[in-house]
């Protein structure tokens, strides 16, 4: 490969590995975009998207350190479908602006630029310059366990956030490849690889 950046998206479920696939994608050379990290930023005091949460949401989301109590938010938006829609029309935008920016200010780099970010959906392909879509799946059960095992979430609030997110069909059909992470560390590492010579073979 040559010339310009090449964009990809990265996505996958919760509990699905996406974060650890990021990191073993910028292990092999790539550039990340990470909308999580992003999605802090925006909601941290004196981001753009913090002063609209208190309004809508309330003071009892904000922290004794005046940072948004992201579980306490979580867990009003992702059992409420009213206020999970409020929640990503405040974020969204935010979000979206800074992972542009991002993408412009690396646009003229040499390789691969993943966009990583739990929520993209076909439409992203318009609104970035994606090149290929690369999706992290695994089971639900899989993941479900690893939220409550690994988060320590509980199993109840752990299905609702899987439930609130785009199904891992919709998710799969998104894809140029998928990686499966429903093994373990080897297996994963050998779909990581796969997923790196699809994407050398394929962005010219």
């Amino acid at each position: 490969m040559s010339g310009a950046v090449h964009v990809i998206g990265l996505t996958g479920g919760i509990g699905a590995g996406k974060s650890t696939v990021a990191q073993a994608l910028a292990g092999r050379g790539a550039l990340i975009v990470d909308a999580d990290l992003i999605a802090r930023e925006v909601v941290a005091p004196h981001g753009p998207a913090y002063e609209p949460l208190v309004a809508r949401f309330g003071p009892g989301i904000v922290s004794a350190d005046r940072t948004i109590n992201r579980p306490a938010l979580a867990s009003i938006a992702f059992n409420d479908p009213k206020a999970l829609a409020d929640l990503n029309g405040i974020t969204h935008p935010a979000i979206w602006a800074e992972m542009g920016a991002q993408i412009e200010a690396h646009a003229d780099s040499d390789g691969i630029l993943v966009l990583d970010y739990p929520l993209l959906r076909a439409d992203n392909r318009d609104q970035w310059p994606l090149e290929a879509i690369v999706v992290v799946d695994t089971p639900i059960e899989v993941a479900i366990e690893r939220l409550v095992r690994f988060r320590g979430l509980d199993a109840d609030d752990a299905r609702a956030r899987v439930a609130a997110q785009i199904s891992r069909e919709e998710r799969r059909a998104l894809a140029d490849v998928i990686i499966d992470n429903g093994g373990d560390q080897a297996q994963l590492a050998a779909e990581v690889d796969r997923a790196w010579t699809f994407l050398m073979e394929h962005l010219g």
